[in-house]
């Protein structure tokens, strides 16, 4: 397709220059004037000879100067087909550009979308019927947004040239590569149907490269790629569907952990049926009030009283009863529907909470995504607000990948909530390359080791180190220390004699509904009188929360 493009493109122009040669009117007249110089040339000569020779003839003057006319003539006829000829060549080279940069990425040479559909479509017709397959490799960068955000877009453009670079070197002669938009990219080539274990090793080298230290802009960059393969011998209709399947694998190596490569077969779609089923349900799970609050108990591991709880989401769904929250938050942060998800269980948490003892906190997990979102400060105080929950009892979780996605926003988001009153924690610390940097750049009140630490104290001396090292940090910086993920009582003991202030985990109890954990309180009596609690909004039941 390609190749007939240039052939019609190359064909205009020689017709262009065909209609400006001696064919066209141009032509014609030049042609006209050098028969007639020869003519005239010819009597001219013959006249000259003549009265050399002495023959007493005279030359016409008339004839010399239609000679000298002629001559003029000719000489504007070929200075204008020259001028005429040049504009033809810049015009053919315009387009020839024009063409180039119809077809291909500008920044790294490779094909654009609509170019690998043409040259996919020809590859893919090509192989049919032949003991060849077509391979189609889609890899997206893990992370490239943060190399844009902290280092900037000309940094993260000369890190995509790179990256093309080291596909470019991994692809076999036969290759066809693009870059898709982004961060995406796709290449397809060719290969013996009997012996994939050449498309295997294509997409192994493109991973073990791009996980690889980069230098641009002389910085060192660090990245990853999620690679989904296909092949067109497997019940594909054409290169569109070659496209998708290839699509669905590499969301499947993003699932799976990034950084490495999948190849696609019919589970993968069903389950990409199942989930977007369960998105389209979640979107209606939200509003209907399904995805309620449950809450976990954190105690005071010196007294063994409850100070709080952290509040966690669960979908009371109608047909497949309690689903826990690692199937559907990702689902949310994909869609956007985390902020719609999280505001809704704060109002229902809030709503729960306002008539416990007065010091018992709630402690609410914020997603990365949720910091990207300039207004999250006025929406959760809003919430706040409307519920008339007291804002020095919430305590804001957030993890180091909130601070990475764009520190100044986060800084920016977590003054306001703090000028409210509103405490702030760093989750699963002690897990992040930079948690101590992160230390300084927001006013942290709470630090919590993160339960895989925890839960590996008893076996594994780097992770008793470590615990050590977070609990004689958090009290030289007056910090008080939260430990997730407690199912033991000799672990709640030696965490008790290293100095953990607080705890939370299955030996205290699974988390638990709204109407269980007013039980529990009413049972401790840990509910406020109704003469001591807030009055109540009216047409709510604070007892439960449906």
């Amino acid at each position: 397709m390609m190749r007939r493009d240039r052939r019609s493109r190359k064909e205009e122009a020689d017709g262009v220059r065909a209609s400006l040669a001696p064919g066209s009117l141009n032509g014609a007249i030049t042609i006209v004037a050098i028969l007639l110089f020869v003519a005239l040339a010819s009597a001219a000569m013959s006249d000259a000879v003549q009265h050399y020779f002495g023959s007493g003839a005279h030359t016409d003057q008339a004839l010399a100067v239609a000679l000298l006319l002629n001559i003029a003539l000719i000489l504007v006829g070929w200075g204008h087909n020259r001028h005429l000829l040049r504009e033809v060549g810049v015009r053919t080279a315009a387009e020839e550009r024009a063409h180039q940069l119809a077809a291909k990425d500008p920044l790294t040479g490779f094909l654009n979308r609509r170019s690998l559909a043409e040259a996919g479509a020809m590859m893919f017709t090509n192989v049919a019927g032949r003991p060849k397959a077509m391979a189609l490799l889609l890899l997206d960068l893990d992370h490239f947004k943060m190399v844009n955000d902290l280092h900037g877009h000309a940094t993260g453009d000369a890190l995509l040239k790179e990256v093309a670079r080291e596909i470019a070197e991994a692809m076999p002669p036969a290759a066809i590569a693009a870059r898709l938009g982004g961060d995406e990219f796709a290449c397809a080539f060719p290969f013996d149907r009997t012996h994939p274990a050449l498309v295997e090793g294509v997409a192994d080298t493109i991973v073990t490269r791009l996980a690889r230290p980069f230098h641009a802009d002389g910085l060192h960059l660090h990245i990853s790629a999620s690679v989904g393969i296909a092949r067109s011998d497997t019940g594909c209709a054409g290169f569109d569907a070659l496209m998708r399947s290839a699509d669905t694998a590499m969301y499947a190596a993003k699932n799976a952990g990034r950084n490495r490569f999948a190849w696609f077969d019919q589970s993968m779609e069903r389950d990409l049926k199942a989930r977007n089923a369960l998105e389209t349900e979640l979107r209606n799970a939200i509003p209907r009030g399904e995805i309620v609050p449950y809450f976990e108990q954190q105690i005071d591991l010196m007294t063994g009283r409850i100070t709080g709880f952290e509040v966690l989401a669960r979908w009371e769904h109608p047909a497949r009863g309690l689903i826990e929250p690692a199937v559907f938050i990702p689902i949310a942060e994909q869609t956007g529907l985390i902020s719609e998800l999280s505001l809704s269980l704060m109002n229902q948490a809030f709503h729960a909470a306002r008539d416990w003892d007065a010091g018992l906190s709630l402690s609410v997990n914020f997603s990365p995504l949720q910091f990207r979102d300039a207004w999250l400060a006025q929406k959760v105080i809003k919430v706040l607000t409307e519920t008339r929950f007291p804002a020095n009892r919430l305590e804001i979780e957030i993890t180091e990948a909130a601070l990475l996605d764009n520190l100044a926003l986060t800084q920016s988001i977590v003054g306001s909530l703090k000028n409210q009153g509103v405490r702030l924690s760093l989750d699963d610390f002690g897990t992040g390359f930079s948690a101590l940097a992160h230390l300084r750049a927001l006013a942290f009140d709470h630090l919590k080791i993160d339960r895989s630490l925890i839960m590996s104290i008893e076996s594994s001396a780097e992770s008793t180190a470590i615990v050590t090292a977070i609990t004689r940090l958090g009290d030289s910086l007056n910090l008080p220390i939260t430990a997730e993920g407690i199912e033991d009582a000799r672990i709640e003991e030696r965490l008790r004699t290293l100095g953990c202030a607080r705890g939370q985990g299955y030996l205290y109890g699974q988390p638990t509904s709204v109407a269980n954990t007013r039980r529990l309180l009413a049972e401790r009596r840990l509910l406020q009188t109704p003469a001591a609690g807030i009055a109540a909004v009216p047409g709510k039941d604070h007892r439960r929360i449906a």
